[in-house]
């Protein structure tokens, strides 16, 4: 094994230790089942198809405008906003570099439902962060904080308890994260 294969599965373990909290605590507490058909499990490289009630193409800036109930869907995964701008590059063939989407934005996959004030798909890390009163849902469990970071490569998301990841909240100047989850029932017999 190398060295750097060695760096990168230590890096991924203590991504998952620090990072995969959330779905550790939901495994752990019995309340979440980790399906395979979550955000987190999706694949970024699938083509993307959009809709919107007006498209505005920027071809000298390389970005398109979306405007009024915008669907992204991609391989099982849809981004709904009020707004939308996607970035990409031009090399003889449009290649999607990042889409900004604001307004009520809402990432569903499966079961799993993510809402907050605003999301950036960026396709070239293959991270989706969400900001602001951000709410991620799978069943009935729940988690609710301020910034919400998917990363589509490893599968770990991670959710803190402010927008900026570090800002207002509380009065220690830390933001909360909060949630529920469900825990199982046994049965009376």
């Amino acid at each position: 094994m190398t060295s750097s294969t060695s760096r990168r599965q230590l890096r991924r373990a203590a991504l998952g230790w620090g990072l995969g909290g959330f779905a550790l605590t939901a495994a752990l507490a019995g309340g979440m089942t980790l399906h395979a058909q979550g955000i987190a499990a999706h694949d970024s490289r699938a083509p993307v198809n959009y809709a919107a009630d007006r498209i505005e193409l920027q071809d000298r800036e390389n970005r398109v405008i979306l405007s009024g109930n915008v669907v992204i869907e991609q391989a099982g995964l849809t981004v709904r906003s009020a707004r939308t701008l996607v970035n990409f590059e031009d090399t003889g063939s449009l290649r999607i570099q990042r889409i900004t989407a604001t307004g009520g934005v809402e990432v569903t996959r499966g079961d799993e439902r993510a809402s907050g004030d605003s999301a950036v798909y960026d396709f070239n890390r293959r991270i989706i962060t969400m900001a602001g009163n951000v709410r991620l849902r799978r069943g009935s469990d729940t988690l609710n904080g301020g910034r919400l970071v998917i990363d589509l490569e490893s599968g770990l998301s991670s959710v803190d308890g402010s927008a900026a990841g570090g800002g207002a909240g509380n009065a220690s100047g830390r933001g909360r994260v909060t949630g529920s989850f469900a825990v199982p029932q046994r049965d009376k017999q």
